[in-house]
């Protein structure tokens, strides 16, 4: 296997690569470090990466880089850059999210025309879903975004299948419920959440803590992506989850069990955008792709939290 990894900087694109290295492939990594949070993060997940001599790092957006030359031999692509987070979404940031999410994902479509691809896996989001389809989420039920990220998310995803069913390009998606685990970007809940914990800082909580989520380990998340170069239905969609439904407070007690600590929880009112629950439906996968989750929240969050402890520019 020969890969092209954008966003392989990230919190899953550095660990999908990793794991593309282990597995004997040669993986040239894209990034272009938004300033969505530190450079110094996303240097520090590229550490191992670049001492690994089958590795090659171009740091330049997808919509500005040189794609034809970086497709070369490339035998399969997984496109994980984005520009992330719900709440930011609104507004004039709106634009970003657009030229990010968007139109670098129809450039590096166009660019992967008529070039011998075996796959082509897209990293898609659970927020394309919204709050109206029915709870387990399936991939057929209408999606309904309820934030522009998700928006942007559904927008890709669709220009995917077209670029499929137009030009043969062999696209697969995956749509990730809340993934986690080491190396998770600083503004998602759990990183916040175990930050707090640790300094004995007040954790702040949005909305009741009655609003439920389907959380995805991360290694779960990188060995879906291998899963479906390998065999992903061409033109399929493809729900990726941790097999349970928590809430929100529930996550509060598993972190107070992993931490020892007891927490300072201050409320907050629900954000705009956030989906009130999240349950996937992974039969299609478990089906197709013979994806099973392994790893138990709890298990999962202590992993987080041992990373965390242990990086001290992070604790």
């Amino acid at each position: 296997m020969n890969a092209l990894v954008t966003g392989v900087a990230g919190f899953i694109g550095s660990q999908l690569a990793e794991a593309l290295l282990a597995r004997g492939a040669r993986v040239v990594g894209v990034d272009c470090f938004t300033d969505y949070y530190a450079r110094a993060i996303k240097e520090g997940n590229l550490s191992a990466l670049r001492a690994h001599p089958r590795f090659q790092f171009v740091e330049a957006a997808v919509q500005r880089a040189e794609l034809s030359r970086l497709l070369d031999g490339v035998t399969h692509v997984y496109h994980l850059a984005a520009q992330a987070g719900v709440r930011k979404s609104w507004g004039r940031d709106f634009q970003t999210y657009s030229v990010n999410n968007v139109e670098a994902t129809q450039a590096l479509l166009e660019a992967c025309l008529d070039r011998p691809i075996e796959r082509v896996v897209y990293a898609s989001s659970s927020s394309v879903y919204g709050d109206e389809a029915p709870i387990p989420m399936r991939e057929d039920a209408l999606p309904r975004p309820v934030s522009p990220y998700g928006v942007t998310k559904l927008a890709a995803e669709q220009l995917c299948y077209l670029y499929h069913v137009n030009f043969g390009v062999p696209t697969v998606s995956l749509r990730y419920f809340t993934v986690y685990g080491p190396r998770q970007r600083p503004d998602m809940a759990f990183h916040r959440f175990l930050k707090a914990a640790v300094a004995g800082a007040p954790i702040t909580l949005y909305g009741d803590g009655e609003q439920t989520r389907d959380f995805t380990f991360v290694g779960d998340a990188v060995t879906a992506a291998i899963a479906a170069a390998d065999r992903g239905r061409l033109g399929g969609v493809y729900n990726i989850g941790g097999g349970s439904r928590v809430s929100m407070l529930q996550v509060l007690e598993i972190i107070g069990r992993c931490t020892g600590r007891r927490l300072n929880v201050r409320r907050e009112p629900s954000q705009k955008g956030d989906m009130r629950d999240t349950y996937a439906d992974t039969n299609r996968a478990r089906a197709d792709l013979g994806f099973a989750p392994s790893v138990p929240l709890e298990q999962g969050i202590s992993e987080e939290y041992r990373w965390l402890s242990s990086t001290p520019t992070l604790a």
